[in-house]
């Protein structure tokens, strides 16, 4: 039916059931109560002033669901039934104001019809439609009582404690007889509890009698079996430990409901009787009391009332107690933080509603358009839980009143927003005939044609990218001139599908979408992986690199050679797949440089590969490249392999440097370092070194591994290496010739033999001349004689090296 419209106002939405009942008369309607936690949002062309709620009705009595919508006229009210449309009829009518009544409320028998169920008032006007929360209405009823009261025999002064359980909608309300009298609730030793529950305190003979629990609601009146209290003598005084009879039990309420958490204790003294929460929180005092000895009542529960709490029975004047706990679980229906508001936007750009909702447990959020559920697909996107709706590119069939529902078991809640879409007159219509083609692996070209209508105003169109799998809010946008009608799109992913779109621009607004289209690019061999390696051992090494799953999905993976470098062949390929990240090679030899190459490949081929040269020598020193050098052969081939340049530039250098240090300290011989072929290359550790940049790289050694060389060796003593080589200028007691610090000495003269000290080999001048020296002797007086600081030479000396000259 339509109703005409209303003055929108600042109140609440309301929530009424109007049930045409009473326990006593036939027929009463009940003012209209709010809604809890209804929402306060709305769009103000059409909103509800009131809606449903949840209610009992008696069976064959009138009832009447509240409904009253505000907004512009006309607006019509229908109703649904467990989400289908009410006809009108005589059983069931729509009032002036838009509520709904139900003649004679049928109850759920069997298969016979019934008007149980949920209900919802639907709004419509010329802006869009709108749907009220789901009131769930249920018939009234009462069932026997499953527990009836028992017989019991009490103490003079003790405690009695009586119990009886029924279930009913609505739920029922306990009342108590003795003897078929209503108790003197005014007697505070009788303390009745909602749950259906009376305790006896202070036992009396007079209290003795048969006690009956009546239970009643609107369906119905039940009255249990009776139960006889039998009060003795009092008890003989002694001593009893303190005990809880009845503890708290567990309870699910929901908020502004009461909670009743019993404790029953006895004991002799009288126990104490007091309640504290696990969490340490307190309980505080607020619509908080004790009833009777011991009950904690706690009226108008909230959400902070829920925990654990401990009922606790003290002996009085010590700390003798016993405990019992029971946990208190508080539901709030969904209420509303943030409401959608409504907007305007203009046509082919994007729409965003917020909603936030709370409640216990957290509330699931849907959308509606027009009454309908909404979904994620297409240009319609759900964000942060649902929480955010967001329409991108809009028409005019987006315009529409949109809802946002968010339920929980505590009860629902609605709010509503109307999106207006502007549309200006004369926009030119969309781009036609849109075409992609792949021009590589990183490019796509997409070509179009002009609209049919309004091109004149055209300023230009604007491209809209994204990949084929994104969402459409990852999408993005270039702009392209008016004059063109055609766009390469670059810096794309490699084997990637994209989808285009595009839209022309006036400067009143902009046309509507194209028809999407869709192009891959095309795809290419992978980059080159990084690779670095790992010395595990003297024989083992460990090559590391980053996975790339994404070669699984293109059939690639990786490819692993290596060989030595010496040798023209490599071992391999090794094939790994794209998730591995590493690989250890074994049964290495240790003198020995290897090549190491790693490639990933794909349906496209292979990619370049990342090349690395490694050297076993000493687990310590990592990709070392210090290959065995025989300075004895003369006719050594020479290697062009990168690793022997590098290693021959090294072996020079070192000698250079060695020689300067002998030309400092004023040796008077001619010495040139070189380790027997089995024997590696090892300068000595001078103190000089410290400060001397230029032999920071012996051996292919920077900065960064200086530490590293000699790690084993036994550093040498600067006082020994003083006497073993004198300062530049001064000569040694026997030696009649005058030291010239920068000119060497003859080399002609004199045998090199190899001493050890302390870890290094050094090379010495001898005391006579060997005639088997390859340097000619000259005519001139004899070295000088070695100090005997030197000493005899010790068993672990290597034996005489060939003499070498490499200088003559």
């Amino acid at each position: 039916m339509e109703i005409g419209s209303t003055e929108p106002g600042n109140s609440a939405p309301l929530c009424g059931v109007l049930p045409a009942y009473s326990l006593h008369t036939n027929i009463s309607f009940s003012s209209h109560l709010p809604c809890p936690d209804a929402g306060l949002g709305h769009s103000a062309e059409l909103a509800f002033a009131e809606e449903p709620c949840d209610d009992v009705a008696v069976p064959g009595q009138p009832v009447v669901l509240g409904c009253r919508v505000e907004g512009t006229p006309p607006v019509r009210i229908t109703w649904r039934k467990n989400g289908v449309e009410l006809p009108e009829s005589t059983h069931s009518t729509v009032l002036a104001n838009g509520s709904l009544m139900i003649q004679h409320f049928r109850p759920e028998r069997g298969g016979s019809t019934s008007d149980e169920g949920g209900y919802e008032c639907v709004a419509q006007n010329r802006f869009g439609l709108v749907v009220s929360r789901k009131a769930r209405i249920q018939a009234a009823t009462m069932s026997d009582f499953h527990v009836h009261p028992q017989a019991t025999v009490g103490e003079e002064g003790g405690v009695a404690r009586f119990q009886c359980q029924i279930h009913g909608l609505p739920k029922p309300q306990i009342a108590w007889e003795k003897n078929r009298v209503p108790v003197d609730t005014d007697n505070e030793r009788y303390t009745l509890l909602p749950k259906g529950v009376l305790q006896i305190t202070g036992l009396r003979a007079e209290d003795s009698g048969v006690f009956h629990c009546v239970a009643s609601n609107i369906a119905s009146v039940r009255v249990s079996h009776g139960a006889r209290l039998t009060v003795t003598g009092s008890g003989s005084g002694t001593y009893k430990e303190p005990t809880i009879l009845v503890g708290p039990e567990n309870l699910t309420l929901t908020v502004h409901q009461t909670a009743v958490l019993e404790c029953v204790a006895t004991g002799n003294p009288r126990p104490i009787v007091s309640w504290s929460r696990l969490d340490g929180r307190p309980i505080g005092v607020e619509g908080i009391q004790v009833l009777g000895t011991g009950n904690l009542i706690i009226s108008d529960v909230t959400v902070q009332h829920a925990g654990v709490y401990v009922c606790a029975a003290n002996r009085p004047g010590t700390r003798v107690r016993r405990t019992a706990q029971g946990r208190l679980v508080v539901q709030a229906p969904a209420e509303f933080v943030q409401h959608p508001q409504s907007i305007s936007r203009p046509a082919g750009t994007t729409a965003m509603f917020t909603c936030q909702a709370q409640g216990e447990p957290p509330p699931h959020v849907t959308w509606l358009k027009n009454g309908q559920v909404l979904g994620p697909g297409g240009h319609v996107r759900l964000k942060n839980n649902n929480s955010t709706l967001t329409i991108s590119g809009i028409g005019p069939e987006d315009e529409a009143i949109y809802q946002c529902m968010a339920e929980n078991s505590a009860g629902s809640s609605q709010a509503s927003a109307r999106l207006t879409v502007l549309w200006a007159e004369g926009l030119p219509g969309p781009p036609r005939n849109v075409q992609a083609v792949s021009v590589s692996s990183t490019e796509v070209r997409v070509s179009w044609s002009e609209p049919l209508a309004n091109t004149k105003e055209i300023i230009g169109y604007v491209l809209h990218i994204r990949k084929a799998a994104d969402p459409p809010e990852l999408e993005y946008q270039e702009a392209v001139s008016k004059n063109t009608l055609q766009h390469v799109v670059s810096d794309l992913e490699a084997s990637t599908a994209y989808s285009f779109y595009i839209k022309a621009y006036t400067p009143r607004g902009a046309s509507s979408a194209s028809a999407p289209t869709l192009a891959s690019t095309l795809g290419e061999a992978p980059a080159p992986p990084p690779l670095s390696v790992r010395v595990l051992g003297s024989s083992s090494l460990q090559l590391l690199w980053e996975s790339w799953p994404r070669l699984a999905q293109h059939e690639g993976g990786f490819k692993l050679f290596y060989r030595p470098a010496s040798k023209a062949s490599f071992t391999g390929p090794i094939l790994l797949p794209g998730t591995v990240s590493s690989y250890n090679l074994s049964h290495l030899d240790p003198t020995v440089v290897y090549e190491v190459k790693l490639l990933a490949y794909n349906q496209h081929g292979d990619g370049n590969a990342t090349v690395r040269f490694v050297s076993l020598r000493g687990a310590s020193e990592r990709t070392a490249l210090s290959l065995p050098c025989d300075c004895r052969k003369e006719g050594a081939t020479n290697h062009t392999s990168t690793a022997g340049i590098v290693i021959g530039i090294h072996i020079g250098v070192t000698c250079i440097i060695f020689c300067v240090l002998f030309l400092l300290f004023g040796q008077r011989g001619r010495t040139l370092l070189c380790t027997d072929v089995e024997s590696r290359l090892s300068p000595p550790q001078h103190p000089r070194s410290q400060g001397d940049p230029s032999i920071l790289a012996l051996n292919g050694a920077g900065h960064g591994e200086q530490g590293q060389l000699g790690r084993a060796e036994k550093p040498v003593d600067v006082k020994e290496l003083e006497q073993l080589f004198p300062p530049a200028g001064v000569a040694g007691p026997s030696d009649p010739r005058p030291v010239d610090p920068v000119a060497p000495a003859p080399c002609e003269d004199t045998q090199l033999s190899v001493l050890p000290l302390q870890g290094h080999h050094i090379l010495q001048e001898s005391m006579t001349v060997e005639p088997q020296a390859p340097c000619a002797p000259r005519a001139g007086p004899m070295a000088a004689p070695l100090p005997q600081a030197l000493g005899p030479a010790r068993p672990s000396a290597a034996p005489a090296a060939q003499p070498l000259c490499s200088g003559q």
